[in-house]
């Protein structure tokens, strides 16, 4: 298998694809940083600012657009989708522009201090209506679950056939990359174990909930970004931004911020662990296939240290 890359533009075929959907209004076309699985461009139509998403995975923006209505219909500050279309051999989203840049380019002290806004807003988007929905796992295009239970979306989600995704042909990664069929079979086999206790809530996840995905204008939160969305336990997000914020003890600022406003959560501990296993099982295979491998053997490490 060889390293994802993701699509590649030029400024003027941006403004192509722009011109069929806003005619010749469009200005500032800019390339942004971030997305590893989309190339992402900036753009002003009569003085309001837009972002456009290209990407060759089929489905993933039917989902996001679904996504989009379903938090800004209940005040989380994400994306609100204007459009679909075709350029070339890619899909393409195009949405508002949230003003902001990334936690990430924020100070430490800032990010300290903007802890608890991102700890209030993950509780609100995790505690969402998410109406008559069904099903576990990846949200699909009609804003249902794909499993019908956490277990069977775990078990699918690491199975060797995933024809058709981005992890077609992942287990030639144990042949071509950093990537350990025993480190892997270990942190499966625990992540089975915990599972089970994640297994019975449902609730909204985001996905990828860190600090690029996080925008701020230095004094507080002004929106999120870029979900793969599924349903399941909500700790699963805060396992996520604990990994890429660690230093900041968001897992204390968390449970201090549940306990002050009565929301219990039972079996933290067990729960915690099912889903550091689960996004760790993710981010390992991720990270080989993108040849990250520095970042790889660091996750590896702390995987197998958990619960040691």
């Amino acid at each position: 298998m060889t390293v994802y890359e993701k699509p590649t533009f030029e400024t003027s075929e941006v403004e192509t694809a722009l011109s069929k959907y806003f005619g010749s209004n469009v200005t500032g076309v800019t390339p942004l940083e971030g997305g590893n699985l989309s190339a992402v461009f900036s753009f002003a139509v009569l003085d309001k600012e837009y972002v456009i998403k290209f990407s060759e995975l089929a489905g993933s923006f039917e989902t996001e657009r679904f996504i989009s209505s379903l938090l800004t219909s209940q005040g989380i500050p994400f994306p609100f989708s204007h459009g679909l279309g075709h350029y070339k051999s890619c899909h393409y989203l195009i949405s508002e522009k949230i003003s902001g840049f990334h936690l990430a380019n924020c100070s430490p002290e800032q990010q300290r201090q903007l802890i608890p806004e991102v700890i209030q807003l993950l509780t609100k988007m995790n505690h969402i209506e998410v109406g008559n929905t069904h099903g576990y796992g990846y949200i699909n295009s009609s804003g249902n679950g794909t499993y019908n239970s956490w277990r069977e979306h775990v078990m699918a989600s690491n199975a060797e056939d995933q024809t058709g995704t981005f992890w077609d042909g992942w287990y030639s990664l144990f042949k071509t990359s950093c990537l350990e069929k025993d480190v892997f079979d270990e942190c499966y086999n625990r992540l089975l174990d915990y599972s089970s206790y994640n297994e019975p809530h449902r609730h909204f996840i985001h996905g990828d909930f860190h600090q690029f995905n996080i925008l701020s204008d230095g004094q507080h939160i002004t929106g999120i970004i870029d979900t793969n969305s599924k349903y399941g336990d909500f700790l699963v997000d805060l396992a996520t931004l604990d990994w890429h914020l660690r230093k900041l003890d968001v897992i204390r600022a968390y449970q201090n911020f549940q306990q002050q406003i009565g929301i219990s959560i039972p079996n933290f501990k067990e729960r915690i662990l099912g889903a550091k296993y689960y996004n760790g099982l993710i981010g390992l295979r991720f990270y080989a296939k993108m040849g990250w491998n520095n970042a790889y053997f660091g996750l590896r490490e702390e995987l197998l240290s958990l619960t040691n």
